[in-house]
Parts: C-alpha cells; sequence; structure tokens
C-alpha cells in the first residue's frame, strides 16, 4: 500500500546489525511517505536520537545491547505517548510478542518477511491500528480460548523489567561485577536477581539462563 501524497511518516530504525538497518531502510526509503530520519544501534541510543529528533514512528529490534528494544518500547511510550511504535524481531515468540504490546507497540514484524509485511505495518501503526502477523493472531486467539476455558485474567509477567535487563547481560557473558558497574548497582543485589531468575525459571547455571535467552529473542545466538 503506497501513500504518495500527505504528510511524510518520520521513522526512527534501531538494530544493532548495521547491515540490518540497510535492508530496511532500503525497503522503507523506498516507500513514498515513509522516511528514515535517524538509526541507532542499541535500545539507549534510540531513546535518546528520539529526544533530539521526535520521530512518528520507531521501529525497534528486540535483542540489543544496553537495552532491549523492549524496555527502549516502554521508555518511549512513557517519554512520548504519541510515538508509535513497532518491534522487528527474527523471532516468532508469544511471551515476547505479548510483552511488545504491553510496552506499548502497536505491533510485531517477522524480519524474515519484513519486506513482505513491513510498509503495510508502519501504515497501520500511523493510522491508529495495531499490525498482527499471522502467527500472532493465532497466539491471541488462543490465549484468549485459554483464559476465557479457565475463567482468569491475564497471567502476571514472569520476570520483572530489572530481571531481564540482568538476564541479557548475564547471557552476554558479563560477570557479576561488570553488570554491577552497568546498572549502578551492587555486586551482591546483581547476584541475588541472577538467584531469582534461576528460581523463578527453575534453571540451575548460567549456560540454562544463556539458552533461555536466545530461545525468548532476547539475545542472538
Amino acid at each position: 500500500m503506497s501513500v504518495p501524497d500527505g504528510p511524510v511518516t518520520r521513522i526512527l530504525l534501531a538494530d544493532d546489525h548495521a547491515l540490518v538497518r540497510r535492508g530496511v531502510r532500503l525497503i522503507l526509503d523506498g516507500e513514498p511517505g515513509l522516511t528514515v530520519v535517524a538509526e541507532a544501534g542499541d535500545g539507549a541510543e534510540a531513546v535518546a536520537l528520539a529526544r533530539e529528533h521526535r520521530p512518528d514512528l520507531a521501529i525497534l529490534d528486540i535483542a540489543m545491547p544496553r537495552m532491549t528494544g523492549l524496555r527502549a518500547a516502554r521508555e518511549l511510550s512513557r517519554q512520548w505517548p504519541d510515538m508509535r511504535i513497532l518491534i522487528l524481531t527474527m523471532y516468532d515468540n508469544e511471551q515476547y510478542f505479548f510483552e511488545a504490546l504491553k510496552s506499548g507497540a502497536s505491533g510485531y514484524v517477522l524480519k524474515s518477511v519484513a519486506d513482505r509485511d513491513l510498509v503495510e505495518a508502519c501504515h497501520a501503526a500511523m493510522r491508529g491500528e495495531p499490525f498482527l502477523y499471522p502467527g500472532a493472531v493465532t497466539a491471541l486467539i488462543r490465549d484468549y480460548l485459554d483464559r476465557a476455558r479457565e475463567g482468569g485474567a491475564v497471567p502476571p509477567r514472569a520476570i520483572t523489567e530489572r530481571e531481564e535487563e540482568i538476564l541479557k547481560l548475564v547471557a552476554e557473558g558479563h560477570t557479576s561485577q561488570e553488570i554491577a558497574d552497568m546498572l549502578v548497582i551492587s555486586a551482591k543485589t546483581v547476584e541475588r536477581h541472577r538467584a531469582n531468575l534461576l528460581q523463578k525459571l527453575g534453571m540451575k547455571d548460567r549456560l540454562e539462563l544463556t539458552r533461555y535467552a536466545i530461545r525468548v529473542g532476547l539475545i542472538e545466538p
């Protein structure tokens, strides 16, 4: 769908792989009505560039260093509620699809079909409509049916935002002291969060945490 006339949607694109950004930018800049005004290599840079450029739409990869796409989405939604957000990911993962919606994103686009879906998702987001790829629709329906059958509400978040942050850094191979320095907390606090993660997720060591982080799309293999 093309929108040759009318206002141009200004886009912030965030992905830690320059080649991915280049490919996605080619798709977006080739579409009338869409233009990339800034590129970020991680979530923290995305938030800083959003402050500088005030884009209409942010497209964020989930698995980025320093700050995940989900956390960046939460921060962007908090600071600029009118900014539209799309999550771009390699992973068709239900858990992070629902987390993306809770983080303020209006769409979840798989990188494998970005050439087919991304432009449509951008236009849908700017119309204030959610963009759901077919697998996400299936997940939503299944989730609704499961909750309706059990008569329950949406299950609580499995891990906290801070635990998610520490899980990502542990999985990337950082020591407790390095994580403490990055997050400006004590190493003892990091160890406590790490122990809580192992207990909550029913895991026994860093290797299992790393596999889990890869499986849910928090880091890339």
